[in-house]
């Protein structure tokens, strides 16, 4: 069994979460919202480069359209001579071109990309571009020079501080040896890989060491460590949901028990591989284990049970390497044909309509102009009525948008009818949500627990405008507001903290004097300071909204919080740290995020407001 499609995919994972210092999560709806934004323009060339590295990075569902992104984002780095960026577009591009299958223009990328990171002075990238080069001549068999890459990206990232992305390398080598039967040497950078996942409590990486581990002392005969090793690494992988891995272990084992001559046993996990690689539609691997189930019934003497999964095989194998290339082909021309031919018809139609349309306004015009004249009186008198209603609902209006949205941005609407997005370099934004909340949703009618949220926000509004900052929404029982914006001021990091200090007196204080009985709220907190892309979105029931990787890790600070603390990042400590007494809490792991330094704040040392 090959491993290269576990590296494969294992790596990108590594470069998404530990090589991009600000990116979003890599999710489609995100590429969606900031697609609008780029499309709108009005942005600086370097608000694009960072809007095009993340578009490239997000865009998940189009692979052509993700690398037309990384392709523009190399080109304004390359006008704008930013190394940095012009890194991480050839990196991108290499990505997207691996996942098409085109290797050679892959290669080129990576090359590109390693070259730009040298003249950025970007260790950190040039040893991931170097152990995507090597990944790229596994693939394409060279081994030599895929060992001489690795050994270039180790000593790379030897000298940084990403040791998930040091980690990686190492397993990818040590799979390399292990795949050219240097089955001790593979070993050793086994064991280095995963004491480092280990120390860094990597659990995905932790499970596919030891998976490898145990498919070294397989091919080595070792079967009872092998059968160890591969079970604990499947165990994990389960409990993470990593089932494109467990398919191929578990054919893995089945070859383990047909070496001992257990044939029903082997049959059994076969049968298990492509069970789950079926149910998950993992087509490689229900491809491999068609392909180990026809080995089995062929050793048994069943020819008839062989030839039938054997031609499962040929299917899925051809379905993977060659249909769906030449699908999107043949979709992408089809489409072409139907725009063309629809456009066609509707020019037609559109002369039909717009004859009809002529005969008609003639016959109504000598119509028109008898009602226009009474018409004209009646309007006059209707609107000379009217005025002073619209007046009012006009300034009701305008009082009820200035509570949807800040100030600056409500007048823009009102201007030009759309806001323009704005990046913030620097602003704090905080989130809270109630502890147990579930349990007590499930127990209150919704009337009752309506009135406790609106309780407990009512006052958070007030703090909110009592210290200047803004309430950006609610949703359930999270509240999201942000200091810095509309217009940036240099201690919205201390203020944030200070309402939330005073959130958390309030939420304290009302397990004691709160008039509703039915409701004990305990409270988690947690803030995170950098840039954000600021705007209103949408042309109907308009709200302002923030965007961008500052979010999603304030967010992260709260779900890693505890009851009644505040929990601060490491951006938001170096802003405050003067002025308060905090409590480093040391590196925690964070989904999606790998590992962050995080901080309680316990008191203010002196008054900042």
């Amino acid at each position: 069994m090959k491993l290269r499609s576990f590296r494969y995919s294992f790596t990108i994972f590594l470069f998404a979460f530990f090589v991009n210092i600000s990116i979003f999560a890599q999710e489609q709806k995100v590429a969606d919202s900031l697609a609008k934004i780029y499309q709108e323009g009005n942005l600086k060339n370097s608000e694009k480069l960072e809007l095009l590295r993340n578009l490239s990075f997000n865009e998940v569902n189009n692979l052509k359209l993700s690398l037309k992104y990384a392709e523009e984002l190399i080109a304004l780095s390359t006008l704008e001579k930013n190394y940095l960026y012009l890194h991480r577009g050839y990196f991108q591009k290499g990505n997207k071109l691996r996942l098409l299958g085109d290797l050679n223009k892959a290669l080129d990328a990576f090359f590109k990309s390693e070259e730009a990171a040298a003249k950025a002075k970007f260790s950190i990238g040039q040893g991931t571009a170097n152990s995507s080069i090597a990944d790229v001549y596994s693939v394409m068999g060279n081994s030599q020079n895929a060992q001489i890459y690795y050994k270039k990206a180790i000593k790379l990232l030897r000298n940084t501080d990403n040791a998930v992305g040091l980690a990686s390398a190492l397993l990818n080598a040590g799979d390399e040896y292990s795949k050219n039967k240097k089955y001790d040497l593979a070993l050793r950078y086994f064991k280095e890989s995963g004491e480092i996942f280990k120390k860094a409590n990597y659990p995905s990486g932790t499970a596919y060491n030891l998976g490898n581990i145990g498919m070294v002392y397989a091919e080595q005969g070792k079967d009872a460590l092998a059968k160890k090793y591969i079970s604990e690494a499947i165990k994990m992988l389960e409990e993470l949901k990593d089932y494109y891995a467990i398919s191929d272990y578990l054919t893995y084992m089945s070859d383990i028990y047909l070496k001992q001559n257990d044939w029903t046993t082997a049959l059994n996990y076969a049968r298990r591989s492509l069970e789950l690689a079926i149910r998950y539609g993992l087509k490689d691997q229900i491809s491999n284990s068609n392909l180990k189930l026809s080995e089995l019934y062929q050793k048994a003497g069943n020819t008839t049970e062989s030839f039938k999964y054997y031609k499962n095989h040929i299917a899925y194998r051809d379905s993977v390497t060659n249909l769906k290339a030449v699908q999107q082909m043949a979709d992408l021309r089809t489409d072409y044909e139907v725009s063309q031919k629809q456009s066609e018809v509707d020019l037609l139609n559109q002369g039909k309509r717009n004859r009809q349309i002529m005969a008609i306004s003639s016959a109504v015009s000598a119509a028109l102009v008898f009602l226009l004249a009474f018409g004209m009186y009646r309007r006059y008198k209707f609107i000379k009525k009217t005025n002073v209603i619209i007046e009012e609902e006009k300034n009701r209006s305008d009082h009820l948008l200035l509570n949807i949205l800040p100030e600056e941005t409500a007048h823009e609407l009102k201007q030009n009818g759309k806001v323009l997005a704005k990046k913030f370099e620097s602003v704090t934004v905080l989130f809270s949500d109630f502890e147990g909340f579930t349990n007590y949703a499930e127990k209150l009618s919704p009337e009752k627990l309506v009135e406790s949220v609106d309780y407990y926000f009512s006052k958070f509004d007030e703090i909110m405008e009592k210290y200047d900052l803004e309430k950006i929404k609610t949703v359930g029982d999270c509240y999201m507001c942000a200091g810095g914006l509309p217009f940036a001021t240099e201690d919205h990091a201390c203020k944030m903290v200070h309402a939330a200090f005073e959130i958390a007196k309030f939420v304290s204080d009302s397990k004691k004097n709160n008039p509703l009985d039915h409701t004990r709220f305990e409270i988690r907190i947690g803030i995170n300071s950098g840039p954000v892309v600021a705007g209103v979105v949408g042309t109907k029931k308009f709200a302002y909204d923030i965007w961008g990787d500052t979010v999603n890790i304030a967010s992260r600070m709260e779900s890693n919080s505890e009851p009644g603390k505040i929990n601060i990042s490491e951006n938001t400590y170096e802003l405050i740290k003067d002025a308060f007494d905090c409590d480093y809490r040391g590196e925690i792991e964070v989904k999606n995020r790998g590992i962050m330094k995080m901080y309680f704040v316990n008191n203010c040392k002196y008054k900042t407001i």
